[in-house]
């Protein structure tokens, strides 16, 4: 498999697709898709009221509280949100769609269409997207971890003397939603909306009931409290931002989620429910603190009346349980993409639904997340030392975002040069202050999700560099599959009945495990297939032009599937496509399908560095069989292996 452009080396033998998205599927009406939406894409942006602010005014990552200092961190809340969420996520970044779906990977995709596969410019903002997509992934260890954590840290407010309990109870119901990932989340979505809902009412409801109080904190909305709180205290404001950032932790889900749901349900879900609510509730723990500033030390639960606390750190809980559903969701969907887009190892996908197809479930990710979840909540131990990590995953995949989104905006939309500078530049120099400020923290834990980045994107890197070493050798010392054939059938082998389908990695050279059949079984079929499976940086590919083929004569053929990276390749449906487009039968039971399965070595040819040698090596024989990836039936199936030095 290949990231592939929309042309064919051999041109006769493929012409650029059709692509299609979600959108094509059955409709349903708006509120429906908004309910759905707000369940789904604002989990954990929705829980960020329950640390942002205490994070603020924290003793060892904060700063000291003052009525100027609380005006000052309220407004620039207020506006991280309208700048950051409303005017750079819902009225820029979410234009950025490809063929309706969003997602770093997606916007990645995008802007390299504009660039030369071998230009230096090419690799550099590929480069970028995968980091991203790395800081992403680190940033779905972190938001179970500080989610759950900040919701049951509740029971200390409700109970006090149980603060022993609240990381116990935290695992076990992370725990519990990990072991329950494998039975798929299509029943239990069904509540995702209604009770994300009801949270954002409920933040709402609180945030108002407070406001009564300190009615005078309305006036924050000025973003002069903030302009003023930074000039007269630079050096303050910028630590505090590093805290102020979380009440935007989740934006990208905005993004990732679009081709879910749709640009419209995500936008008025935004403006209309989540927005609101949340400006309100931060609007009233404002408020108490101006009214009783020894709240701080937990202003969230502290605004509920004491006859609701048990019923609120139950909500609570259960929101930021459908956050981390969200966000584990999220990171097989966007695993499942880089599999496809060949930045990682192959991996067993498990379909957890027959109707829905984005839902799906990768043991390896589920486990590894687990673990990693397990060993962020023992080290950290409570929220606010999480928070203090949390910042730089969240602001380093919004300065990417930026990055790329500007390269779309000028090569993709052919926009103004100037208008684009003067767009771009603004966002770049917020998220900049933003990633900046979270530096700071370094030292107190940012330093974590920094490793998670870089040890992933490690590996990416390295798999997509030894993969391209691995097809330059293959074309290098391979042989041409159409001169060969034409030679072949002048003096043809014995032939034997039944259907051999060859995967081959190139349309144009022969695969090794042809020339392995063919020398020590000295036959050849009845009907030979070379099969290439190809993956464009389109979501979806339909079915009516998924499948080419070209006639090498003598009943042998060149296929090729495309897929979208949000599918899945399926032998099944592969070969049900090539029985409707040509007319041509299968019996199952006389296919054999041949794969080669090679061992690779490190050497010292010169390629990449002989720790990054092993490291490739490993993750190689360590990655799922093609067989499984492609579904083939195991008793069809002819392995042939070789040894290849790298």
């Amino acid at each position: 498999m290949s990231i592939s452009n929309p042309e064919f080396s051999s041109s006769t033998l493929l012409n650029p697709v059709e692509v299609h998205g979600p959108e094509g599927g059955h409709k349903k009406s708006l509120g429906v898709m908004m309910l759905a939406a707000i369940g789904v894409v604002f989990g954990d942006i929705g829980t960020s009221p329950l640390y942002a602010l205490k994070e603020c005014f924290d003793a060892e990552h904060g700063i000291t509280y003052s009525p100027e200092a609380l005006f000052g961190v309220i407004a620039m809340m207020i506006w991280a949100l309208i700048l950051v969420v409303t005017v750079k996520y819902i009225s820029f970044v979410m234009r950025a769609d490809n063929k309706g779906e969003g997602g770093v990977l997606s916007l990645m995709a995008l802007a390299l269409r504009s660039f030369d596969g071998k230009s230096k410019s090419h690799l550099f903002f590929m480069m970028i997207g995968m980091l991203g997509a790395c800081m992403l992934l680190g940033e779905s260890v972190i938001t179970p971890a500080i989610s759950v954590l900040s919701a049951v840290e509740g029971i200390e407010i409700a109970t006090p003397g149980m603060h022993q309990f609240i990381i116990p109870i935290s695992l076990a119901i992370l725990l519990a939603l990990f072991f329950i990932q494998k039975y798929g989340t299509a029943t239990v979505g069904k509540l995702f909306g209604p009770i994300t809902l009801i949270w954002f009412l409920s933040l709402a409801i609180l945030g108002a009931i407070n406001i009564g109080q300190a009615p005078e904190i309305i006036t924050a909305f000025n973003p002069m409290y903030a302009m003023r709180f930074v000039i007269d205290h630079p050096k303050t404001a910028y630590i505090v931002m590093g805290a102020v950032v979380l009440v935007v932790t989740g934006v990208e889900a905005l993004y990732l989620d679009m081709g879910h749901f749709g640009k419209t349900p995500i936008r008025y879900a935004w403006l209309l429910i989540v927005l609101p609510s949340l400006l309100l509730n931060y609007l009233g723990q404002g408020a108490l603190l101006l009214s009783n500033p020894e709240a701080i030390k937990n202003p969230f639960y502290l605004m509920v009346p004491d006859w609701a606390l048990w019923p609120m750190v139950g909500l609570a809980t259960a929101a930021t349980v459908i956050a981390s559903q969200a966000v584990i969701s999220g990171a097989y969907s966007l695993v499942s993409q880089a599999i496809l887009l060949g930045f990682m190892p192959r991996m067993n996908i498990l379909h957890t639904s027959d109707s829905e197809q984005g839902q799906i479930y990768i043991p390896i990710v589920n486990w590894t997340l687990l673990f990693m979840v397990v060993v962020t909540i023992i080290e950290f131990r409570e929220s606010v030392n999480l928070a203090a990590a949390y910042g730089i995953s969240v602001t380093s995949t919004m300065l990417i975002t930026t990055i790329l989104l500007a390269v779309v905006m000028f090569r993709e939309w052919r926009m103004n040069i100037l208008l684009v500078s003067a767009i771009t530049s603004t966002f770049f120099v917020v998220d900049l202050a933003f990633w900046t400020a979270t530096l700071i923290k370094i030292k107190d834990g940012g330093w974590y999700p920094l490793a998670l980045g870089l040890l992933c994107f490690t590996c990416l890197i390295t798999w997509f560099r030894g993969r391209q070493i691995l097809r330059k050798r293959a074309m290098d010392e391979g042989i041409q599959l159409s001169s060969f054939i034409e030679s072949l059938l002048k003096h043809p082998p014995h032939r034997v009945e039944g259907t051999a389908v060859f995967l081959t990695a190139h349309v144009d050279y022969l695969p090794v495990s042809f020339l392995h059949n063919l020398k020590h079984n000295h036959v050849l079929h009845e009907r030979v297939f070379f099969l290439k499976v190809s993956i464009w940086d389109v979501p979806y590919v339909n079915d009516e032009d998924r499948i080419t083929m070209k006639d090498l004569g003598g009943n042998i053929h060149v296929v090729r599937a495309v897929y979208g990276f949000k599918e899945t390749p399926d032998m099944g449906t592969i070969i049900h496509l090539i029985e409707k487009t040509f007319g041509m039968k299968f019996d199952l039971m006389n296919t054999s399908f041949f794969l080669s399965r090679d061992t690779i070595i490190p050497s010292a040819i010169p390629g990449m560095a002989i720790w990054r040698e092993r490291l490739f090596c490993w993750m190689y024989q360590n990655a799922a069989r093609q067989s499984d990836f492609f579904r083939i039936p195991a008793n069809r199936l002819v392995e042939l292996g070789a040894k290849v030095e790298i």
